[in-house]
Formats: structure tokens, C-alpha cells, sequence
């Protein structure tokens, strides 16, 4: 009987993901017509807060979480400066919407459930201009997905920690000091609760 409890309620906990998958697929699809008429950044902006992902625009101290407060108008005058991601239900295939970003410099990605190893290597469309990225708590991202991101050249900062499916975390190191010399990485092997961040 327990055992058939146990079986029930993974499946259960399987549709459920399954059901919230979809619906966040939906909310992650891109709408070139929508990019064509308001630009890059305030499309970017719509995705990010309909995922419940904050952005803050340039020459802006607070970062805009709630879509409702979006400015209305002016639409191709607000430029991304900063995103984070914490806690959002980005996946990769939003990603396209970072294309022509091109302001974007610092990136959060911390317990983004539904992020995989597709989305980092879409991350080459800010290569230009991102120079600050943390990733974290972000269970499905593996070795692969972490060396695609030599391809950053104007990073300066990189945090990453709390990546279970990492096998190889100082060969990823070495891999990403040779690809990067001039980023500062880091990629302790304390999990996000050890850490004193203001992240959490």
C-alpha cells in the first residue's frame, strides 16, 4: 500500500510539471511580430516579467519587477541594462528574446527550475556586452552548458555555484580560465545556503 502511495504521488508530481512545463512554454515563446513593433528590449521586458524575472533599464537604480508597471510609450527609449532571472520560469526557448540586447551587462540566473543546457549558448547574443553573470541553484544545467559560455568575451565576473549535474567542476574551471583570461571566476563548491549573497 505504501508503495503504491509513493507511485501515485510521483505520478501526480510528474503531470503537475508536466501541466506547469506547458504553460510556461507558452509564456516563454517569442513573438517576432511584437519585437518587430516595440524593439528588442521592451519585448525582452514583457517575457522576463510575464516569467516573473525583474529587469532594470539603463540609467534606472531599481530594477522593475511587476509587468503591470510598464511604461506605456517611449517604447524603443528603454534599454536593458540588468536582468535577474531569481526564481523566474525562463526557459530556453525565451532566449531568443536576447537577441539585440545590446546593453545588457549583468545577468542573474539563481533557481531557474526550468532552465537547461539549450538556453546558455543562446547567451552569445549579449557576448558583446555582458560582463557580469551568475549561475546558480540551477538543477538541470550540466558541463557542457557551463564551457559554452567561454564564447562571453567581455565578461569580467562569473559566479557559478550549486550545479548538481556538473561532474567536472575544476576541469569546467580551467576550460573557462583559458577561454576567459581576463573574467574573474568564480565556482566554490559551497551550496547557496553557505554562502552569504544577497541573492538568496
Amino acid at each position: 500500500m505504501v508503495k503504491l502511495l509513493a507511485v501515485r504521488n510521483l505520478l501526480q508530481s510528474q503531470s503537475k510539471r508536466t501541466i506547469w512545463g506547458w504553460l510556461n512554454t507558452i509564456t516563454n515563446k517569442v513573438d517576432e511580430s511584437r519585437i518587430k513593433d516595440v524593439g528588442p528590449d521592451r519585448a525582452a521586458a514583457e517575457w522576463l516579467l510575464r516569467c516573473g524575472a525583474g529587469v532594470r533599464w539603463k540609467d534606472k537604480e531599481s530594477v522593475l519587477k511587476d509587468y503591470n508597471s510598464l511604461p506605456p510609450g517611449g517604447y524603443r527609449s528603454l534599454l536593458i541594462e540588468e536582468i535577474d532571472a531569481t526564481g523566474s520560469c525562463i526557459m530556453s526557448v525565451g532566449f531568443p528574446h536576447l537577441r539585440g540586447l545590446d546593453h545588457l551587462k549583468k545577468l542573474t540566473l539563481h533557481k531557474c527550475n526550468y532552465l537547461d543546457n539549450e538556453a546558455l549558448p543562446m547567451l552569445a547574443a549579449v557576448k558583446g556586452s555582458l560582463e557580469e553573470l551568475q549561475l546558480s541553484s540551477c538543477g538541470d544545467i550540466s558541463d557542457s552548458a557551463i564551457k559554452s559560455l567561454s564564447c562571453l568575451s567581455n565578461l569580467r565576473h562569473l559566479l557559478l555555484y550549486d550545479l548538481p549535474e556538473v561532474t567536472n567542476r575544476e576541469g569546467c574551471i580551467e576550460f573557462l580560465h583559458s577561454a576567459l583570461p581576463k573574467c574573474d571566476i568564480e565556482f566554490p563548491y559551497a551550496r547557496v545556503s553557505e554562502l552569504k549573497t544577497d541573492k538568496e
